[in-house]
């Protein structure tokens, strides 16, 4: 005899009710993913110094024309990721009618180390699904920033680009900017 484990699949409306009644608690240390509710890895020391360098960096050249949001959540048609950090639109009250969505973000990245494979596959689908322009993978293990541009509705990114250390990097975005990429390791 076989059984067959059936999945509940939540909308971001229900997740975010879980949130506001208690369910679910800044302490649970969740996201949802494709509908599914997803424990969190435990950031370690070099994860957090890496994000707080981009907060720091991004802070400095974009944070006048733009809202730099460190680990907080992004609205999907099916996902509330929390990327490490997210360059939005600017918004005068600081999106507090609401989570950001896919439209108001300019670029997402997330630091990875013992989440490549979930970053470079899971997140990239759900950032191109949501029309997010660009999409960079902090990649610890390999010292690399991957640099994912052109979402297609398919949810797949059109262009991948590998960069050292030693390059420098413009965001699609913000042409007139130029970051080395070795200031976000």
């Amino acid at each position: 005899m076989s059984s067959t484990l059936t999945r509940h699949r939540f909308t971001v409306d229900q997740y975010e009710e879980m949130g506001q009644t208690g369910i679910l608690t800044e302490n649970d240390h969740v996201e949802l993913l494709q509908g599914e509710i997803v424990e969190k890895m435990t950031i370690g020391p070099g994860h957090a110094a890496c994000v707080n360098r981009m907060n720091r960096v991004f802070q400095q050249r974009f944070g006048s024309v733009a809202i730099i949001a460190v680990q907080n959540p992004i609205r999907t048609a099916d996902s509330e990721p929390e990327p490490d950090v997210a360059v939005l639109k600017f918004d005068e009250d600081f999106y507090a009618r609401g989570t950001p969505r896919g439209e108001d973000v300019l670029l997402v990245v997330e630091v990875s180390d013992v989440t490549l494979e979930t970053d470079r596959t899971l997140k990239s689908e759900i950032y191109a699904l949501a029309g997010i322009p660009e999409y960079w993978i902090i990649n610890l293990v390999e010292e690399r920033l991957e640099v994912l541009r052109r979402p297609s509705p398919a949810g797949k990114y059109a262009s991948l680009q590998s960069f050292d250390r030693t390059a420098t990097i413009t965001p699609l975005l913000f042409p007139d900017c130029t970051l080395n990429v070795s200031d976000l390791f």
